[in-house]
C-alpha cells in the first residue's frame, strides 16, 4: 500500500512562516512528479505548488513570490515552505505525487495524504 503523510500545519499569524512536509512511503514506489494542493471550507481543492523529478517548479499566481517547493528524492520527501502567509491562505493543505508503485507498476494518482490544517489568523 501506498501512503502520503502530511505534517507541519498549525496556527499562525498574518505575516508568519510554516513548513509543511510530505513523506511518500510504499512498496517498490517510483516518483516523478510532486505537488501540494489545499482545500478550503466550501471550496474547490486547488493546485498550489508542484516540482517535477527535475526539480523544475510551478506556481499558482495567489502563492508566487512567498511560497517555495522543494524535495528530497532520496526521502521521498516534499516540503512547502510558505512565508508572508495570508489569511486567505487558511486550507487544509494535501501533498500527491505522480508515478508508480509496486509489482506491477500501479499508478500513484489515486493517492491523497490525510492533510494537515494551516490556520492564518490573528
Amino acid at each position: 500500500q501506498v501512503q502520503l503523510v502530511e505534517s507541519g500545519g498549525g496556527l499562525v499569524q498574518p505575516g508568519g512562516s510554516l513548513r509543511l512536509s510530505c513523506v511518500a512511503s510504499g512498496s517498490r514506489i517510483r516518483i516523478n512528479a510532486m505537488a501540494w494542493y489545499r482545500q478550503a471550507p466550501g471550496e474547490q481543492r486547488e493546485l498550489v505548488a508542484s516540482v517535477t523529478s527535475g526539480g523544475s517548479t510551478a506556481y499558482a499566481d495567489s502563492v508566487k513570490g512567498r511560497f517555495t517547493i522543494s524535495r528530497d528524492n532520496a526521502k521521498n520527501t516534499v516540503y512547502l515552505e510558505m512565508n508572508n502567509l495570508k489569511p486567505e491562505d487558511t486550507a487544509t493543505y494535501y501533498c500527491k505525487v505522480d508515478g508508480r508503485w509496486g509489482t506491477f507498476g500501479l499508478s500513484l494518482s489515486a493517492f491523497w495524504g490525510q492533510g494537515t490544517q494551516v490556520t492564518v489568523s490573528s
